[in-house]
């Protein structure tokens, strides 16, 4: 072989490596807004259940179901102050003032074998509601004697119905949650409520800002998002390695829930990029990572947007955030 042709062959591998190291970056801000109802804002996460069922917890203490165009938004779940108390339905009340009466509905996510739904409560803790809606039970308030303080994210494994979700700390509840970084707060908890037993075990405690949680796709780890110190770290739930907590990917942002990417993968919305001394110039909102935790997505949106989940379904991207008054719905 020449040198000639050793160069070609050398330039070649060059650049098929950095090709493949290449992120893909897809931006939302050509996005299909679908409006939640007047006053209301903070799709914070997402499910789906059914050919076309879009529910979602909001500011106003409620999951919300979209049943399509002609059905619009109802009412799916509430907690039970809302038939006790007469603040939870006093619209003049900010959602902020009273969600700590009146709850907020963060992590959501269906048991697509009985049509359960599981809702993560800031203040009410772990909840359920069957297929129909109506009043949410609560499951669980505590584990091992100590009282849930700010429930987030969850995940259901949809082969024995056990939940897995997060008590982002001890200290603050949702509304001061800023209170959690600014303290380097490190007392939250990674829990399991075992479907059949009704018990809730602490799989991890003494964590900085625990916040989403997916489950791998073989079912044999957990990917948990830390919003302070922006990173993601896996909980291995089978295998020789059972019980570890790694870190499983650096995060180019804070962040919030995280989803399977139906690849193997995961999403994680980004509520915010990291402090930096440079100036931004492009604001991340979300990042795909592959099955190792390596990025190969990239999100990016104008500077106002944040987001809170990024989910797929029916072919579609569908965007939550916590301060907005609508989801972004993108074609992939």
């Amino acid at each position: 072989m020449g040198p000639n042709l050793v160069a070609i062959v050398a330039l070649a591998c060059m650049i098929s490596v950095a090709m493949a190291e290449q992120v893909k970056t897809t931006n939302t801000s050509s996005s299909h807004h679908l409006p939640l109802p007047d006053g209301v804002s903070g799709a914070e996460s997402l499910t789906f259940y059914g050919k076309d069922g879009i529910y979602t917890g909001v500011s106003n203490g409620h999951v919300l179901k979209w049943g399509g165009r002609a059905a619009g938004w109802s009412t799916f779940a509430y907690n039970a102050n809302f038939r006790k108390l007469p603040l939870c339905s006093d619209s003049s009340v900010s959602p902020e003032e009273k969600e700590s009466k009146c709850g907020r509905p963060l992590g959501v996510q269906f048991y697509r074998k009985t049509g359960e739904l599981y809702i993560a409560d800031a203040y009410f803790g772990l909840m359920k509601v069957g297929p129909n809606g109506g009043e949410a039970e609560v499951l669980a308030k505590e584990a091992d004697g100590v009282p849930f303080h700010f429930v987030n994210g969850l995940a259901v494994d949809q082969a024995t119905g056990d939940v897995y979700f997060t008590d982002s700390s001890l200290n603050y509840t949702r509304r001061f949650n800023l209170g959690i970084m600014i303290s380097n707060d490190t007392t939250g908890r990674l829990l399991k409520y075992d479907a059949h037993t009704k018990h809730v075990t602490v799989l991890k405690a003494d964590l900085p800002y625990p916040n989403g949680v997916a489950l791998s796709r073989d079912s044999k780890h957990l990917v948990v998002a830390h919003t302070w110190p922006c990173q993601a770290f896996r909980y291995w739930l089978k295998g020789p390695m059972a019980g570890q907590y790694d870190l499983f990917a650096e995060l180019p942002g804070y962040p919030d829930n995280v989803r399977p990417d139906n690849q193997g993968g995961f999403w994680v919305a980004l509520n915010r990029e990291r402090l930096q001394r440079a100036p931004v110039k492009k604001h991340l909102v979300g990042v795909r990572l592959n099955a190792d935790g390596k990025e190969v997505e990239e999100l990016t949106a104008v500077w106002d947007v944040t987001l809170s989940e990024v989910a797929t379904f029916n072919g579609k991207l569908w965007l939550g955030s916590v301060e907005l008054d609508y989801i972004g719905v993108l074609a992939i």
